[in-house]
């Protein structure tokens, strides 16, 4: 995990009743109604789901083991990163009409959708996201060792970023959520990197 404990890490929507444990497994009961989407296709805005993050700049690899005890549609957990309400990305596992998807939500003023259905609903998943020039590169595992290239998104870069645990239940009345062994890594600027070799 590096130099950091993620419960130095801080909220963005708390909710009522979450936990950190002393081998830095993030626990959280999510708050009900909550979700992040703007605009596309239901002509509404929302920015309330819980969202425990660190700030990062530069580019970056970071992944998360996730586990969710998921009963409503569109029940979901996931990593996000964020810039403002305007331009962010969230990746993860979501939960519809009784089938496990892998998800992706990426927006920049408004939002897009993207899914991809999996054959039965895991015990865990993990999520990674490489962070480098204008570009993310979102995987999932269902393992940590054969990792899935499911999106690659526009990001804009030289932005500092918020990263970390996301979580929301649009249409339920919460679940609790799990995440494990968050790990971010530092990726050097290549193109620093290519002109310091002249």
């Amino acid at each position: 995990m590096g130099s950091y404990k993620i419960h130095h890490f801080r909220w963005f929507n708390q909710p009522q009743d979450w936990s950190v444990t002393e081998d830095q497994t993030l626990k959280m009961l999510v708050t009900p109604k909550t979700d992040y989407w703007r605009v596309t296709h239901y002509d509404f805005s929302v920015d309330d789901g819980p969202f425990f993050y660190t700030n990062q700049g530069g580019a970056f690899e970071v992944k998360v083991r996730i586990e969710g005890h998921y009963q409503s549609r569109y029940d979901q957990a996931g990593l996000m990163i964020r810039i403002d309400q305007e331009d962010w990305v969230k990746a993860g596992l979501e939960y519809v009409d009784g089938i496990s998807y892998v998800s992706a939500v990426v927006t920049h003023g408004k939002s897009d959708w993207s899914i991809i259905e999996l054959d039965q609903a895991p015990s865990a998943i993990w999520i990674k996201a490489v962070r480098h020039y204008d570009t993310l590169e979102l995987f999932y595992s269902l393992d940590d060792t054969k990792y899935i290239l499911f999106r690659l998104a526009y990001f804009p870069e030289k932005k500092p970023v918020m990263v970390g645990m996301t979580a929301a239940s649009p249409d339920g009345e919460g679940f609790e959520a799990v995440f494990k062994h968050f790990e971010i890594k530092h990726i050097p600027d290549a193109k620093r990197l290519k002109w310091l070799q002249g």
